[in-house]
């Protein structure tokens, strides 16, 4: 196994593991929370990898499972060691997304819906660091700095030349009109969309106004597609003091749905490509 192995998406396939070890032996969480005087809570966390898992977790489990095969336990012990390395995103400090940040880090595709903002991805220095300062009015100028930069690092995967991820935005208009910073932040911020959406791997449409009524009026989401088919679809829904991650198959596709509806509303890549360089004409 590779040593640099992605830590949030070990857990997930280690905690779907487990899952399936417990449903094979047929026992709710509630009962294996029970034998091992935990919380079922504990369990939950352990099996949808929210929570760090530690090799005598995994082998009390698979005391509890009855898993007799000496390969399958080791194998198991070795992820949940593997999961409980540190991330890129850990040398920055704590940072209140690194779960969504380590899905994002090991994602083929992203699809994103923003209404309000320029997605993370492709924004500019200048434009990160007008919008998270204005997000986060107490923060410190350090702050604001380790943010921005670890932005700028999440960035890399869009240029990354072995396995660049495939991003697909939807941005409101409205994202086009806030001015975040001054004007020429945000007219560097504009036609840094507009380059970046002729990448053959990045798409940016804009739903404008007159469009009216949308599916997406509820608020920003982001799905995560994964290459390998243990690693199932995750819907991102961020909030201000704890997020939302989906998995269940009704919730992907309801969002999934919603999605296309986003995209069949939206301006087309080239006509978007124009409206965002008009825009840019307005900050001068």
């Amino acid at each position: 196994m590779v040593a640099n192995v992605n830590p949030t998406v070990r857990r997930r396939r280690l905690g779907s593991e487990l899952r399936k070890l417990r449903e094979e032996k047929g026992m709710t969480a509630e009962e294996v929370a029970a034998r091992l005087l935990v919380s079922q809570s504990k369990i939950s966390r352990l099996e949808n990898g929210r929570r760090s898992i530690s090799q005598r977790d995994v082998r009390d489990l698979c005391g509890v499972y009855g898993v007799e095969d000496v390969r399958i336990v080791e194998s198991l012990m070795q992820m949940a060691k593997e999961s409980r390395q540190q991330g890129w995103w850990h040398a920055f400090g704590d940072i209140p997304y690194s779960v969504y940040i380590g899905l994002e880090t090991e994602a083929a595709s992203l699809r994103v819906f923003e209404p309000q903002v320029v997605p993370g991805l492709l924004q500019t220095p200048g434009y990160a660091a007008a919008m998270i300062a204005g997000n986060l009015p107490e923060a410190t100028p350090e702050q604001v700095e380790k943010r921005v930069s670890v932005r700028m690092r999440r960035q890399e995967r869009i240029t990354d030349p072995d396995g660049p991820l495939r991003l697909w935005a939807v941005v409101d208009e409205a994202a086009l009109c806030r001015k975040v910073g001054d004007a020429g932040i945000m007219r560097e911020q504009l036609t840094h969309l507009v380059d970046l959406s002729h990448l053959p791997h990045v798409t940016v449409q804009v739903l404008p106004f007159e469009a009216g009524a949308h599916p997406g009026l509820s608020g920003q989401f982001a799905v995560l597609e994964f290459t390998d088919a243990t690693d199932a679809t995750v819907v991102y829904l961020e909030g201000v003091n704890s997020d939302l991650y989906l998995e269940k198959d009704t919730d992907v596709q309801a969002y999934s749905v919603m999605y296309e509806h986003l995209r069949a509303q939206a301006l087309s890549a080239e006509a978007t490509r124009q409206f965002i360089g008009e825009a840019a004409l307005r900050y001068v």
